[in-house]
């Protein structure tokens, strides 16, 4: 069976993309499709605030994309001097919370050491962030997308710990995602289930996926990575077959292959 999944391959140089590998342990045939593309932004303002980990209580991260704009900051000399001379040294001895393994693999690429990775959500990191901070500390910096929800920024605030939210990308479809998703449907057909990888996923494939698949679309078993997709999909007016125990490749696979099974969710 064939199953479509509505993100970005991982690079080819790092071996075979874990969703397929997962995937096709249980015989399941898996094409990826690129579904954003990202615009870094204020990044001086960024490295200027790495620059003063004095002013903060620790770092946040929930997504893999703010660490990629660190990495582009750290491509300067000067700023990657500075930050393996002092910087990383100084931000180690404060937390670095961060959502997912993705995440925090990049995390420590940077030299940091992640913190509540098992965690799997915004929701799931607030709780652990709220277990081990004290209300009214230094503020936590949180570099984010233009399109963060604000499950965890809430669940901070009701608890008196200070976040403090930098804007370092926005999101936006990816320029082949229509050509990409018409070519799939033509050559391989309609899939038995398709896979969201965020909120935005949803937003930009929804209503392409839907048209292609014609009446046709409740065969498609729909399966999101976590709550957040999962309720996008909800909100669009789509029934969520499963949603993945973890983030992860494994997680997914499990989900999908219950999802398929014959009387199963």
């Amino acid at each position: 069976m064939k199953v479509l999944l509505l993100k970005e391959p991982k690079d080819k140089d790092s071996g075979p993309d874990p969703y397929i590998k997962e995937l096709g342990s249980y015989s399941l045939e898996a094409t990826l499709i690129p579904v954003l593309s990202f615009e870094f932004t204020s990044l001086d303002s960024l490295f200027d605030k790495l620059s003063h980990p004095e002013c903060y209580g620790g770092l946040v991260f929930t997504s893999p994309r703010a660490l990629e704009a660190i990495k582009i900051c750290l491509k300067e000399k000067s700023k990657n001097e500075a930050w393996s001379k002092s910087l990383k040294q100084m931000w180690n001895i404060k937390p670095t919370y961060v959502v997912g393994k993705a995440t925090a693999s990049l995390v420590e690429e940077i030299g940091l050491i992640p913190q509540g990775e098992k965690a799997g959500n915004a929701e799931k990191l607030a709780e652990y962030i709220c277990s081990r901070e004290k209300p009214n500390s230094s503020a936590l910096l949180f570099p984010c997308g233009a399109l963060k929800r604000e499950v965890l920024p809430t669940a901070l605030r009701e608890k008196d710990i200070a976040l403090e939210s930098l804007t370092v990308y926005q999101t936006t479809q990816h320029p082949d995602l229509q050509e990409s998703l018409s070519s799939y449907f033509s050559q391989q057909g309609i899939p038995a289930s398709v896979a969201f990888f965020s909120p935005s996923g949803v937003k930009f494939c929804l209503q392409h996926i839907q048209k292609l698949s014609g009446d046709l679309i409740n065969q498609v078993k729909f399966t999101a990575i976590g709550p957040s997709t999962a309720e996008a999909l909800q909100d669009a007016g789509m029934a969520v077959s499963c949603t993945a125990e973890s983030p992860t490749a494994q997680g997914l696979a499990a989900a999908i292959h219950r999802a398929l099974q014959p009387h199963n969710c």
